[in-house]
């Protein structure tokens, strides 16, 4: 009896102990079931974000404007044979002169003698990406600057790019010819004080060895390069005129056995003055009594030398009251320097009330003119009739 009390409760124990373990292996066996679901959801959701980002469309950026090209000419020497040109060209008087120009359109610009009249020698031609220039039986008279001006267009208006413009100066050597020639005999040149002079002798060679002589007295001029200078693409430049360099001067060109002289240019001498006049306006009194003399001065101070004109304009010329004036001149000294006093007086007799307002002074030079003003009124009968003492 006791055994079998004995066994039954070895067998409940083992009951309990397998028991024990089976729930303890549903306890961990759960967790791992309900992790797998919410591992797969994340990985859902990090889809999802990605999907939704990656449909978002990127905005478009603005492609900046590409920088225009840069102008520059060639010379056509064959057909497909090109070189670059720079600032100068030597093409024998007789050939053909071909240029292109880089640019959609182009506009050029040629030397005087070509403006006037080309006989039909000079032809411009405008393709998809450049312009030509062609020049046939060219002369030693075609020396000169050739320019290719670059268009900038907007709907049907076009204007020339100034600052891109590009330049060569070609010389057209002539056997014959070392001058470019003229028509004139003499050329009318102002010696101007306020800014150099320019003496054209324009040779056909670049070779050609140029002087400047003086017709009377006959005599060669110095070139020192920095009072009169040479350049092979200008001529002579008086860069400070002097009264001196007045006169008849003229060019001498040789190139190996042949010399000849150029135009004569008849140099002329004008002071013209720095700046334009700078008047000086005072009225006698700015109110006057009726049948009054009344007096305006116009006053300028300047250089010696220079002449300045006076005009006026005052009330009484609404009437056709004639003008009446007083000018001189004189020489003052001003912080230890001689100048020159110019000055006119308006007089306006017995002042009447036509002649009250505005009265202007005009002064003019060789290089301008200026106006000042001032205004003159009528004395108030208030003011002219004085209260009597008693």
């Amino acid at each position: 009896m006791k055994l079998a009390v004995v066994l039954l409760a070895l067998l409940f124990c083992t009951l309990l102990f397998q028991l024990g373990l089976s729930q303890k292996e549903g306890q961990q066996s759960k967790p791992v079931a309900a992790q797998r679901p919410k591992s797969k959801s994340k990985v859902e959701k990090v889809v999802d974000k990605k999907t939704k980002s990656a449909s978002v469309k990127p905005k478009a950026k603005a492609t900046p404007r590409p920088p225009a090209a840069q102008t520059y000419l060639t010379q056509v020497l064959d057909k497909g044979k090109f070189q670059k040109v720079g600032k100068t060209l030597s093409v024998t008087a007789g050939l053909t002169l071909e240029l292109r120009c880089k640019g959609s359109p182009v506009q050029w610009g040629v030397p005087p003698y070509l403006q006037e009249d080309d006989d039909g020698r000079l032809r411009t031609v405008q393709h998809e990406r450049y312009g030509t220039l062609i020049l046939a039986n060219t002369t030693g008279a075609d020396t000169g600057e050739f320019t290719c001006y670059p268009m900038y267009c907007e709907d049907t208006e076009c204007r020339k790019e100034y600052d891109k413009a590009v330049k060569v100066f070609v010389f057209f050597p002539d056997p014959q010819e070392l001058f470019v020639p003229s028509s004139n005999y003499y050329e009318v040149i102002q010696l101007r004080t306020n800014r150099p002079t320019v003496l054209p002798c324009q040779v056909t060679s670049p070779q050609a060895k140029v002087t400047l002589h003086r017709e009377f007295p006959p005599v060669e001029v110095k070139v020192d390069g920095v009072e009169i200078s040479f350049e092979v693409t200008r001529g002579f430049t008086i860069h400070r005129p002097k009264q001196h360099h007045a006169g008849s001067l003229y060019c001498v060109a040789s190139l190996g056995n042949l010399r000849q002289s150029s135009t004569k240019y008849m140099l002329i001498y004008v002071h013209y003055p720095a700046a334009p006049p700078v008047p000086v306006i005072q009225a006698s009194s700015d109110s006057m009594a009726l049948g009054q003399n009344l007096q305006v001065t116009c006053t300028v101070v300047g250089e010696q030398d220079v002449l300045v004109d006076f005009t006026w304009e005052y009330p009484g010329q609404t009437i056709g009251r004639p003008l009446y004036t007083q000018d001189s001149m004189q020489t003052v000294q001003v912080d230890g320097r001689s100048r020159l006093r110019s000055q006119t007086v308006l007089l306006v007799d017995e002042f009447r009330e036509v002649d009250q307002g505005t009265y202007t002074c005009t002064a003019q030079n060789l290089e301008g003119s200026r106006s000042v003003s001032t205004t003159v009124k009528v004395l108030s009968s208030r003011s002219t009739n004085k209260p009597k003492k008693p």
